[in-house]
């Protein structure tokens, strides 16, 4: 297919425009490189620099570009940030994706495939977290997303265009050719993994009296490859609907951090913070339904696969693409 990927140069959509090329789409990444990189676009893949804000340049793109789908990663992602800026997060991911929405039907596409996330939840009411639990978002971020996936079925119902939605939970690891550099890093593990690349002295550990095994949060990972891997299922004609993807395993913030330690051969300073507000015990996936209905299976749900691709990475590209832009 011809596909339109929003946030093509950031984390999730740079490995995602590898996998799909390698399958045999082509691909135009369009993106403003505000968190994004331009080394991260696959060279295979056209490149177009702009904001979603710009509906005239978006509409040309969409046409240049003979869109089937739309691929849309390009959002302001910063839990923290949306509590202390909330009108950025509702400009960038509700206004700016509205415009989004209406160019696509406008260019005739058909499919459309949506990052969402597992913030639109809330705190669950249960363990392992599936689709058909209450959306009680506790912060903008969640509440922005949650707002866009309400857009998308009124899309749907009035211009009939069909819909993926996916609640990521924790996106981690790499690719052979791309990886995570954040401007901002907020993620656990390429935080943990800078203090074993001597970049950061030690580890912030927020909150050890939770009730878990051993005092710290749990969350659910999954490999960057995998997620991919169900966006190009997701492509298939009459997949439709809300998909949770995650493992079904909740690591602690301690066994990443051993694990870390595990994977790069070294010990490494932890140093114990209070809780920081908001934050869930315990977040995990029931991912099922992403299973029988797209047929998806992670080739990676080991937590050392994860960690090992992310510091072969990170060892490799000790700058992120600092030094390609």
């Amino acid at each position: 297919m011809k596909l339109f990927v929003t946030g093509g140069a950031g984390y999730i959509g740079s490995i995602f425009v590898e996998q799909a090329l390698n399958t045999g789409h082509q691909v135009t990444v369009f993106d403003n490189l505000t968190e994004g990189h331009r080394a991260a676009v696959d060279a295979r893949a056209a490149f177009v620099p702009g904001c979603l804000s710009d509906e005239a340049a978006l509409a040309q793109a969409l046409r240049t570009a003979q869109a089937e789908a739309v691929v849309h990663f390009a959002a302001s992602a910063l839990v923290g940030e949306s509590m202390t800026n909330p009108g950025k997060y509702f400009q960038n991911n509700v206004g700016n994706g509205a415009k989004l929405l209406s160019a696509s039907v406008a260019a005739g596409v058909r499919k459309f495939v949506f990052s969402s996330t597992c913030a639109t939840y809330g705190f669950p009411d249960r363990i392992p977290m599936t689709e058909d639990l209450p959306q009680r978002p506790i912060n903008p971020y969640g509440e922005s997303k949650l707002m866009f996936e309400k857009m998308l079925l009124w899309f749907e119902q009035l211009h009939r265009l069909e819909f993926v939605a996916f609640r990521y939970f924790n996106a981690a690891g790499a690719s052979g050719k791309f990886g995570e550099h954040h401007r901002v890093e907020t993620h656990l593990i390429p935080n943990v993994l800078k203090v074993a690349l001597g970049q950061k002295p030690q580890v912030e550990v927020f909150g050890t009296d939770y009730p878990t095994p051993d005092g710290t949060c749990i969350r659910d990972y999954i490999h960057i490859v995998d997620l991919a891997q169900a966006h190009l299922l997701a492509l298939q004609p009459g997949k439709r609907g809300f998909f949770n993807l995650g493992n079904g395993d909740g690591y602690s913030v301690r066994e990443v951090i051993q694990m870390c330690e595990r994977v790069s051969g070294q010990k490494l300073k932890v140093v114990e913070s209070p809780r920081r507000p908001g934050d869930p015990p315990r977040l995990v996936a029931g991912a099922d339904k992403a299973k029988d209905e797209l047929g998806w299976k992670p080739q990676f749900p080991k937590l050392e696969d994860i960690v090992s691709t992310a510091w072969t990475w990170h060892r490799q590209h000790p700058n992120g693409y600092a030094d390609g832009a």
